[in-house]
């Protein structure tokens, strides 16, 4: 009975226990940043025709396949892959490559133009993007921006990062946004002011550690979706250079069905809308602020409705950087 009643209390005591750690103040940031994911391999994003063949109607490759071989050459960069290829000397190769975790070969045509091979695909293994960095938790010296996934721009499909950074940007200008069209911000990066390392590229946004100084800021309170209220709020985010500045706005609707599209606002600021129309690519990310609290990050624009916007709740970006 003594050794039931022990196993009893052992097997209680480890019990797994979902506990998030993110802190309930963090920091509201605001700041353009720009953002760098990495491969580390090469990505198929298109072809072009060439001697009148197109490999990706010829061979079995597709669209977002990740080419990690040619012939028994691991294959970790667009120039790795250039550089193989030629060292090869052949019309004729071999494609490890890996989709949806399954990895498969085929053999791929190669075409001699001007005394260099060609593969007749277009590939890369960066990509990059301006947002805006939403938070900073100065206590697990973590950050999340954007408020959604970054995507292959040619696939349509989430961009497969196996690392990337965060670093300065400030905006130089921006093209307004009109019923159709979400404007944007134009901006100058410089990618060896780093601010941090990114971990994931997720739905809720882009994750990672804050690597730079953590700024002595405010911080906000985390509101969760309950306490949220229809009416007044601000967004914080750059219009010009690279100082953050408060944006009103009116929160129309509360949606806790959705994944992404939880709050419905619409820009009532005259500033921001005689100069950017309303939302614009770009702000992607900017903190919603509600008094003292922070409730939720701009995530997507109402492209027919340039002055309205939807954020996604910042407790959804907090749980997804759970790692």
């Amino acid at each position: 009975m003594k050794k039931l009643i022990r196993f009893l209390v052992l097997t209680y005591l480890f019990i797994p226990i979902c506990v998030f750690a993110y802190s309930d103040y963090i920091i509201a940031s605001g700041k353009n940043i720009g953002i760098e994911l990495k491969s580390d391999n090469v990505i198929v994003v298109g072809a072009y025709v060439i001697d009148n063949h197109n490999n990706l109607i010829e061979s079995e490759l597709k669209l977002g396949d990740k080419i990690i071989k040619v012939n028994d050459f691991d294959i970790h960069s667009v120039k790795d892959l250039q550089e193989t290829i030629n060292r090869i000397n052949e019309n004729n190769v071999a494609i490890t490559y890996k989709r949806n975790n399954n990895i498969s070969t085929t053999n791929l045509n190669l075409y001699n133009d001007s005394g260099e091979y060609k593969t007749g695909l277009y590939v890369r293994d960066t990509i990059r993007g301006v947002a805006t960095l939403t938070y900073i938790d100065g206590n697990s010296k973590t950050f999340g921006a954007l408020g959604h996934e970054i995507l292959e721009k040619s696939t349509k499909s989430k961009f497969e990062a196996d690392s990337g950074k965060i670093f300065y940007s400030s905006v130089t200008g921006i093209t307004k946004s009109s019923d159709g069209d979400p404007g944007e911000k134009n901006a100058r990066s410089d990618t060896e002011y780093v601010y941090g390392e990114v971990l994931e590229n997720t739905t809720s946004g882009v994750f990672g550690k804050y690597t730079d100084t953590i700024p002595t800021s405010k911080t906000y309170k985390v509101l969760k979706p309950d306490e949220i209220n229809l009416g007044e709020a601000k967004i914080l985010t750059v219009i010009d250079g690279d100082i953050p500045e408060f944006f009103d706005i009116n929160i129309l609707k509360i949606n806790n069905n959705s994944n992404t599209k939880n709050i419905l606002f619409e820009v009532t600021d005259k500033k921001l809308l005689d100069l950017a129309g309303g939302i614009v690519q770009g702000m992607s990310g900017s903190p919603i602020i509600q008094g003292d609290n922070i409730v939720g990050a701009v995530n997507f624009v109402v492209v027919d409705k340039r002055n309205k916007g939807y954020g996604l709740f910042i407790i959804n970006m907090l749980e997804e950087a759970e790692y």
